[in-house]
Protein backbone atom coordinates (compact mmCIF):
# COMPACT_ATOMS: atom_id res chain seq x y z
CA UNK A 1 0.00 0.00 0.00
CA UNK A 2 1.27 3.27 -1.11
CA UNK A 3 1.11 6.35 1.64
CA UNK A 4 0.00 9.69 0.46
CA UNK A 5 -0.22 13.37 2.15
CA UNK A 6 -2.21 15.28 0.94
CA UNK A 7 -2.24 18.94 2.64
CA UNK A 8 -5.32 21.37 3.21
CA UNK A 9 -7.11 18.21 2.94
CA UNK A 10 -10.59 18.69 5.07
CA UNK A 11 -11.90 21.00 2.10
CA UNK A 12 -12.50 21.50 -1.45
CA UNK A 13 -9.91 19.66 -3.78
CA UNK A 14 -7.88 18.12 -0.59
CA UNK A 15 -11.56 16.54 0.53
CA UNK A 16 -12.01 15.14 -2.74
CA UNK A 17 -8.50 14.12 -3.44
CA UNK A 18 -8.77 12.02 -0.11
CA UNK A 19 -11.51 10.25 -1.09
CA UNK A 20 -10.19 9.89 -4.15
CA UNK A 21 -7.02 8.08 -3.09
CA UNK A 22 -8.46 6.62 -0.30
CA UNK A 23 -10.64 4.97 -2.49
CA UNK A 24 -8.18 3.19 -4.76
CA UNK A 25 -6.12 2.08 -1.95
CA UNK A 26 -3.93 4.43 -0.78
CA UNK A 27 -2.92 5.07 2.90
CA UNK A 28 -4.24 8.54 2.84
CA UNK A 29 -2.68 10.89 5.27
CA UNK A 30 -5.12 13.98 5.89
CA UNK A 31 -3.60 17.06 6.95
CA UNK A 32 -5.47 19.96 8.39
CA UNK A 33 -5.26 22.70 10.42
CA UNK A 34 -8.11 24.34 11.96
CA UNK A 35 -10.76 22.47 10.55
CA UNK A 36 -10.85 19.58 13.08
CA UNK A 37 -14.67 18.56 12.16
CA UNK A 38 -14.83 18.20 8.95
CA UNK A 39 -11.21 16.13 8.93
CA UNK A 40 -12.86 13.60 11.91
CA UNK A 41 -15.79 13.58 9.81
CA UNK A 42 -13.74 12.66 6.43
CA UNK A 43 -11.67 10.60 8.45
CA UNK A 44 -14.32 8.19 9.70
CA UNK A 45 -16.04 8.03 5.79
CA UNK A 46 -11.98 7.16 4.33
CA UNK A 47 -10.14 5.93 6.96
CA UNK A 48 -7.56 8.73 6.76
CA UNK A 49 -4.82 9.45 9.15
CA UNK A 50 -5.67 12.57 10.50
CA UNK A 51 -2.60 15.00 10.67
CA UNK A 52 -3.10 18.69 12.71
CA UNK A 53 -0.19 20.90 11.36
CA UNK A 54 0.03 24.27 9.98
CA UNK A 55 2.26 24.09 6.82
CA UNK A 56 3.54 27.19 6.52
CA UNK A 57 5.16 26.59 9.94
CA UNK A 58 8.35 24.87 9.67
CA UNK A 59 8.25 23.56 13.43
CA UNK A 60 4.46 21.86 12.87
CA UNK A 61 5.57 20.55 9.66
CA UNK A 62 8.75 18.79 10.86
CA UNK A 63 6.69 17.72 13.67
CA UNK A 64 4.03 16.13 11.42
CA UNK A 65 7.01 14.60 9.15
CA UNK A 66 8.33 13.03 12.26
CA UNK A 67 5.14 11.24 13.13
CA UNK A 68 4.57 9.84 10.43
CA UNK A 69 7.73 8.77 9.69
CA UNK A 70 7.94 6.75 13.28
CA UNK A 71 4.90 5.46 12.99
CA UNK A 72 4.23 4.51 9.03
CA UNK A 73 7.09 5.05 7.41
CA UNK A 74 7.27 7.21 4.03
CA UNK A 75 5.42 9.21 1.99
CA UNK A 76 5.31 7.65 -1.62
CA UNK A 77 2.97 10.66 -3.22
CA UNK A 78 2.87 14.29 -1.87
CA UNK A 79 0.16 16.77 -2.79
CA UNK A 80 0.66 20.24 -2.09
CA UNK A 81 -2.80 21.38 -1.90
CA UNK A 82 -3.33 23.75 1.41
CA UNK A 83 -4.11 27.14 -0.21
CA UNK A 84 -5.80 30.29 0.54
CA UNK A 85 -6.90 33.04 -1.47
CA UNK A 86 -8.26 36.80 -1.18
CA UNK A 87 -10.01 39.29 -3.82
CA UNK A 88 -8.48 42.69 -3.12
CA UNK A 89 -7.05 45.51 -5.32
CA UNK A 90 -3.75 46.04 -5.51
CA UNK A 91 -3.22 49.27 -3.56
CA UNK A 92 -5.16 47.66 -0.79
CA UNK A 93 -3.07 44.33 -0.58
CA UNK A 94 -1.13 44.75 2.81
CA UNK A 95 2.06 43.29 3.66
CA UNK A 96 0.54 40.99 6.21
CA UNK A 97 -1.86 39.92 3.22
CA UNK A 98 1.53 39.57 0.84
CA UNK A 99 3.39 37.38 3.41
CA UNK A 100 0.28 35.54 4.52
CA UNK A 101 -0.58 34.11 1.02
CA UNK A 102 3.05 33.16 0.35
CA UNK A 103 3.29 31.76 3.12
CA UNK A 104 0.11 29.22 2.50
CA UNK A 105 0.25 28.83 -0.76
CA UNK A 106 4.14 28.53 -1.68
CA UNK A 107 6.29 28.25 1.52
CA UNK A 108 3.95 25.50 2.66
CA UNK A 109 5.76 23.44 -0.45
CA UNK A 110 8.80 24.14 0.13
CA UNK A 111 8.71 23.36 3.64
CA UNK A 112 6.64 20.60 3.17
CA UNK A 113 8.44 18.84 0.28
CA UNK A 114 11.37 19.52 1.82
CA UNK A 115 10.16 17.44 5.35
CA UNK A 116 9.86 14.28 3.21
CA UNK A 117 11.64 14.24 -0.05
CA UNK A 118 15.12 13.03 1.46
CA UNK A 119 13.12 9.25 1.75
CA UNK A 120 12.43 9.25 -1.97
CA UNK A 121 15.73 10.19 -3.14
CA UNK A 122 16.79 7.45 -0.95
CA UNK A 123 14.42 5.05 -2.90
CA UNK A 124 14.89 6.15 -6.24
CA UNK A 125 11.10 7.08 -6.80
CA UNK A 126 8.58 9.49 -5.77
CA UNK A 127 5.76 11.81 -6.93
CA UNK A 128 4.66 15.11 -5.75
CA UNK A 129 1.91 17.04 -7.59
CA UNK A 130 1.51 21.04 -6.63
CA UNK A 131 -1.88 22.85 -6.89
CA UNK A 132 -1.31 26.03 -8.71
CA UNK A 133 -4.32 28.11 -10.31
CA UNK A 134 -5.12 29.16 -13.69
CA UNK A 135 -4.25 32.46 -12.26
CA UNK A 136 -0.86 31.30 -11.91
CA UNK A 137 -0.79 31.05 -15.57
CA UNK A 138 -2.58 33.92 -17.03
CA UNK A 139 -3.00 36.26 -13.95
CA UNK A 140 -5.95 37.84 -12.32
CA UNK A 141 -7.42 40.93 -12.09
CA UNK A 142 -7.69 41.63 -7.95
CA UNK A 143 -6.30 39.29 -7.37
CA UNK A 144 -2.26 39.94 -7.60
CA UNK A 145 -1.10 38.51 -4.88
CA UNK A 146 -2.56 35.21 -5.02
CA UNK A 147 -1.51 35.32 -9.10
CA UNK A 148 2.04 35.66 -8.35
CA UNK A 149 1.80 32.96 -5.87
CA UNK A 150 0.21 30.19 -7.66
CA UNK A 151 2.71 31.84 -10.51
CA UNK A 152 5.57 30.57 -8.23
CA UNK A 153 3.68 27.38 -7.60
CA UNK A 154 4.37 26.63 -11.00
CA UNK A 155 8.33 28.05 -11.39
CA UNK A 156 9.13 25.40 -8.29
CA UNK A 157 7.31 22.41 -10.20
CA UNK A 158 9.60 22.97 -13.24
CA UNK A 159 12.70 23.44 -11.36
CA UNK A 160 12.31 20.71 -8.97
CA UNK A 161 10.98 18.73 -11.85
CA UNK A 162 14.62 19.04 -13.53
CA UNK A 163 16.32 18.72 -10.14
CA UNK A 164 14.83 15.42 -8.63
CA UNK A 165 14.42 14.20 -12.03
CA UNK A 166 17.95 12.24 -12.25
CA UNK A 167 16.23 10.68 -8.63
CA UNK A 168 13.75 9.30 -10.21
CA UNK A 169 11.55 11.79 -9.00
CA UNK A 170 8.24 12.94 -10.72
CA UNK A 171 7.02 16.85 -10.25
CA UNK A 172 4.20 18.13 -11.75
CA UNK A 173 1.49 20.69 -10.82
CA UNK A 174 -2.26 21.18 -11.42
CA UNK A 175 -3.63 24.42 -12.44
CA UNK A 176 -7.47 24.54 -11.80
CA UNK A 177 -9.83 26.60 -13.22
CA UNK A 178 -13.07 28.00 -11.55
CA UNK A 179 -13.89 24.77 -9.49
CA UNK A 180 -17.75 24.63 -7.51
CA UNK A 181 -15.92 24.62 -3.64
CA UNK A 182 -15.93 26.40 -0.43
CA UNK A 183 -13.17 28.88 -1.81
CA UNK A 184 -15.55 30.40 -4.43
CA UNK A 185 -18.74 30.72 -2.36
CA UNK A 186 -18.61 34.49 -2.17
CA UNK A 187 -19.24 34.22 -6.07
CA UNK A 188 -22.60 35.72 -6.95
CA UNK A 189 -25.13 33.78 -9.09
CA UNK A 190 -24.15 36.20 -12.01
CA UNK A 191 -20.43 35.74 -11.17
CA UNK A 192 -21.12 32.06 -11.82
CA UNK A 193 -23.13 32.59 -14.96
CA UNK A 194 -20.56 34.83 -16.38
CA UNK A 195 -18.02 31.96 -15.69
CA UNK A 196 -19.65 29.39 -17.47
CA UNK A 197 -20.23 31.76 -20.67
CA UNK A 198 -16.28 32.49 -20.77
CA UNK A 199 -15.56 28.43 -20.34
CA UNK A 200 -15.77 26.08 -23.45
CA UNK A 201 -17.29 23.88 -21.37
CA UNK A 202 -19.67 25.97 -20.33
CA UNK A 203 -19.94 24.93 -16.80
CA UNK A 204 -17.69 25.30 -13.86
CA UNK A 205 -15.29 22.29 -12.78
CA UNK A 206 -15.82 19.90 -10.14
CA UNK A 207 -13.35 19.04 -7.55
CA UNK A 208 -13.63 15.48 -7.89
CA UNK A 209 -12.24 15.97 -11.78
CA UNK A 210 -9.36 17.86 -10.16
CA UNK A 211 -8.91 15.12 -8.11
CA UNK A 212 -8.76 12.42 -10.44
CA UNK A 213 -6.16 14.34 -12.41
CA UNK A 214 -4.05 14.31 -9.39
CA UNK A 215 -4.65 10.86 -9.06
CA UNK A 216 -3.53 10.43 -12.51
CA UNK A 217 0.10 11.92 -12.04
CA UNK A 218 0.13 10.02 -8.66
CA UNK A 219 0.07 6.88 -10.85
CA UNK A 220 2.51 4.59 -12.65
CA UNK A 221 0.28 5.58 -15.60
CA UNK A 222 2.16 8.72 -15.38
CA UNK A 223 5.83 7.41 -15.03
CA UNK A 224 7.26 9.66 -17.89
CA UNK A 225 5.39 12.86 -17.12
CA UNK A 226 7.37 15.38 -14.82
CA UNK A 227 7.45 19.38 -15.07
CA UNK A 228 4.01 19.39 -16.17
CA UNK A 229 1.43 22.12 -15.55
CA UNK A 230 -1.92 20.09 -16.35
CA UNK A 231 -5.12 22.21 -16.60
CA UNK A 232 -8.46 21.44 -15.61
CA UNK A 233 -10.05 24.68 -16.23
CA UNK A 234 -13.32 23.49 -19.07
CA UNK A 235 -10.54 25.12 -21.90
CA UNK A 236 -10.84 28.52 -20.00
CA UNK A 237 -6.98 29.00 -20.61
CA UNK A 238 -6.08 27.85 -24.13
Amino acid sequence: MKNVLITGGSRGIGKACVYEFSNNGYRVFLNYNKSSDEAEKIKNETGAVMVKADVSDSKQVNGMAEFIHTNYGKIDVIVNNAGISQQKLFTDITENDWDRMFDVNMKSMYLVTKAFVDDMIYKHSGKIINISSMWGVTGGSCEVHYSAAKAAVIGFTKALAKELGPSGICVNCVAPGVIETEMNSHLTKEDFDCLCEETPLERLGKAEEVAKTVRFLASENADFITGQVVNVDGGMVI
